[in-house]
This record gives C-alpha cells, structure tokens and sequence, in this order.
C-alpha cells in the first residue's frame, strides 16, 4: 500500500451510476481533497429513481437529486452532473460510454475515480448497475484519449489515473484526518429518504469511519481511504 497525494494543479472526476455511491468512503477523500484545492466534479449516471421501494419514481428522482447536491456540498465537491439513464438497467452501450467520455473531454480530469466492477466485492455480491458504471467509466477514460472515437463529443483528453473505490485489492490510500471522515459520514448520512426506506442500514460513522480505519491500517497511519489505482 503506497500512499496517495494529490495537488491543486490536479482534477477529479467521480462517475458512478448512482445518489449515494461515492458516499461509502470515497466521500471522505473528497473531503481532504477539497480542503487541498482539489477541484472534484461528480458524475451520476442516473437519479436512483428506483432506489426506493413503493416511491413514486418521479418524486424520488428529485429529492435523491436533492440529497447528492447536499452529500456534495458537505464535502466540497463542485459540479454534480446527472444523466439519463434508467436507475436498476444500466447497460454497457456505446451511448454509455460516449456521454462518460464526453464529459471526461469537458472537465478534463487528470483523475477518474469510479466504482468497482467486480462481481464479488469486499462486502458480497456487486449490485448491477455499480458494475456496469465501472467498466463503462474505464472503457470511457481509455475512449476519451483517443480522437478517432466520438470526435463529435469533443476533444480529446487523456486522464493520468483511474481509481477505483470498493475494490477487493486497493493498491494506494489517502490519508485523511478525523475532520475529514465526520464529513464523509455527514454527506451519507444526508440521503435521508433513502435510508429512512432501510432502517437497518448503518449509520455514516460506521460505515465511513470503519472505511477510514481499514484504510488506515493499511497504509501504517491512523485514517485513510484505501483505492485501486490505474495508470491510464
């Protein structure tokens, strides 16, 4: 495990298929990048409509919108971009990844951060739509480098580095400090709906801080947040 560091002169962009997804963990190291300068953009390949049982989709769609501006907010991640596609049937299409890669030449990011895309994840079996959006983001950051792919959505641009949270063999970690993870936990903790629908989810500070201390503890330090990371 090596450590992480990112400067001001750096750009993250987040593409994940749903509100909530970066808040697992990653949303701490949001939190520390920001605090540096970081400028952090988040892309969310659809609303979550579905996400809650006997909800209207409609309304759902628009207070789960609401919840990730204000998860985005608490850590200091800038523009929050959601697409169109359908919550629960996300498909790997050449449309997919032609509107991730567009976006990727529009904040020219030298970072993606996206989710796991294995079958199997450190917490049991990967949810659909979550392994869809990280091989779509990956197949994206690689189709946004090339010019002969999707000209018509810009030009091109080639991020340094790919990282992937919720992987079953992170490689690198960000330290943060505690400050850092009380507003990760803050930022899950703000999908009020969503959890107010799974009474028995755990609450941010478990989750985040028990991300933040298996971090920690492979990095040799107190707190950080653990990815696998890429060079692209």
């Amino acid at each position: 495990m090596r450590e992480l560091k990112l400067t001001s002169s750096d750009r993250v962009l987040a593409v994940v298929a749903h509100p909530d997804d970066m808040e697992y963990g990653a949303s701490a190291a949001v939190a520390k990048w920001a605090e540096d300068g970081v400028d952090v953009s988040y892309l969310l390949l659809t609303h979550g409509e579905h996400g809650i049982a006997g909800g209207d989709p409609a309304q759902v769609r628009e207070v789960r919108s609401a919840e990730q501006r204000r998860a985005c907010d608490i850590v200091g991640a800038g523009e929050l971009a959601m697409l169109d596609f359908t919550d629960g049937v996300l498909e790997h299409t050449l449309e997919l990844r032609k509107a991730i890669a567009a976006k990727i030449r529009a904040v020219k990011p030298t970072v993606v951060l996206t989710q796991d895309w294995s079958v199997v994840a450190p917490w049991g079996l990967n949810q659909a739509d979550h392994r869809v959006a990280g091989m779509a983001a990956l197949d994206a950051a690689r189709d946004a480098g090339n010019e002969f792919l999707f000209p018509e959505a810009g030009d091109r641009h080639q991020a340094k580095q790919l990282l992937v949270t919720g992987a079953n063999d992170p490689d690198v970690a960000v330290r943060v400090e505690q400050r850092h993870v009380d507003k990760g936990a803050k930022s899950l903790d703000a999908h009020e709906a969503y959890f107010q629908a799974l009474p028995d989810h755990p609450s941010g500070a478990e989750i985040v801080g028990g991300a933040a201390q298996q971090g920690g503890e492979a990095l040799g330090v107190p707190l950080a947040i653990a990815f696998k990371a890429f060079d692209l």
